[in-house]
This record gives C-alpha cells, structure tokens and sequence, in this order.
C-alpha cells in the first residue's frame, strides 16, 4: 500500500473525519496495521465514529500524540468493523501498545474496535475498528 512505507515504525495517526457541514476533524488515534489495512480503537459513542457512519471518507496522516501532522495526509474509506473481527485486531493492537493489555480499557462493554481498512481513495473524493479503504 502507498501509505505503509509512511506509517511504518508510528505511534500515532492523525484520523479527519468530516461533520456534516464538511468541516473536517482531526484526531490522533492509536493504530494497528495488517494485510493492507489500517485499525483504530475509540469509543463506539464518540464523535468520530458518528461522523464516520455519516460520512466514511476520511483522511490518515503520521501524527504525533497532539495531532500534529508529521507526514503526507492520504484519503482513504472507513467502515466499522462488525464484532466477530474485534478479537484479532484486539490483539494487534495488544501487541503494539501495552496499555492495551489493561483489563479496563481492553474489556469495558462499552468500547468497540473500528476497523479502518486501507485502500487509497481516488482524487475525485469504548472501542470501535475502522476499515479503511483506498
């Protein structure tokens, strides 16, 4: 993927979601990467998952853990991940990140993973998994 050369060895990305209005924002999220796919890991109720369901064209960019982009932003699509793919991105994420192993953040019911699996998006366009396709 054309991304992955540019993601590799991070610790944050820089996840933009877009409001209705077409506003975007942006939001530095843990990540996972595997078989040509990004993962992230939020809150089920928060904003950007509600944006994402709204609108899942998004961007990604190598940030750090304010935010601030550190690379070039790519456009990619989103899309939650549905719960029988939560246990093998639970353990990616695991693997990477420490915290993640915490019992209270890994099994609060009220977290689900986004899957964002990535493909790169054409020019003309708790805890949750996000897929993001380009």
């Amino acid at each position: 993927m054309p991304f992955s050369s540019e993601l590799e060895g991070q610790k944050y990305i820089s996840l933009t979601s877009f409001r209705k209005s077409g506003v975007g924002v942006r939001t530095p999220v843990w990540f996972a990467q595997a078989n040509g796919k990004l993962y992230i890991f939020t809150n089920p109720k928060s904003g950007k998952v509600k944006r994402i369901r709204n609108n899942p064209n998004v961007k990604v960019a190598a940030s750090t853990m304010r935010g601030k982009i550190t690379g070039p932003e790519f456009e990619v699509r989103a899309r939650i991940l549905p719960l029988e793919d939560w246990p093998g991105v639970r353990a990616l994420m695991q693997q990477k990140y420490w915290l993640m192993r915490v019992p209270f953040l890994s099994s609060s019911p009220r977290r689900n993973f986004v899957t964002q699996s990535m493909n790169r998006a054409t020019k003309s366009k708790g805890v949750d998994h996000i897929n993001l396709l380009s």
